[in-house]
C-alpha cells in the first residue's frame, strides 16, 4: 500500500508545518504539496530525496516500505 500522503502529513504535523511553510523551505509549490497529500499526484524521485533530507528520514519510510 502506498503510504506517502499519510507519512508526509504525519511528518508535517510533527514539525508543525503548514503546506505553505514546507513549500517555502523546500522550493516546492504549495499546490504540488496539496496534490501529494490528497493522492492526486506522486512526488518525483528528486522531490523524495529532498524531502528525506529535509525530514531526516529514509525514502523507504516516506513511501511506507519501512516503519
Amino acid at each position: 500500500m502506498y503510504k506517502f500522503p499519510e507519512r508526509l502529513k504525519e511528518l508535517m504535523d510533527e514539525k508543525g508545518l503548514s503546506q505553505n511553510k514546507l513549500g517555502k523551505d523546500t522550493s516546492i509549490s504549495q499546490a504540488e504539496i496539496s496534490r501529494w497529500l490528497t493522492g492526486e499526484r506522486k512526488p518525483t524521485v528528486d522531490c523524495l530525496i529532498m524531502l528525506s533530507k529535509y525530514f531526516k528520514c529514509s525514502i523507504d519510510y516516506l513511501v511506507g516500505i519501512v516503519d
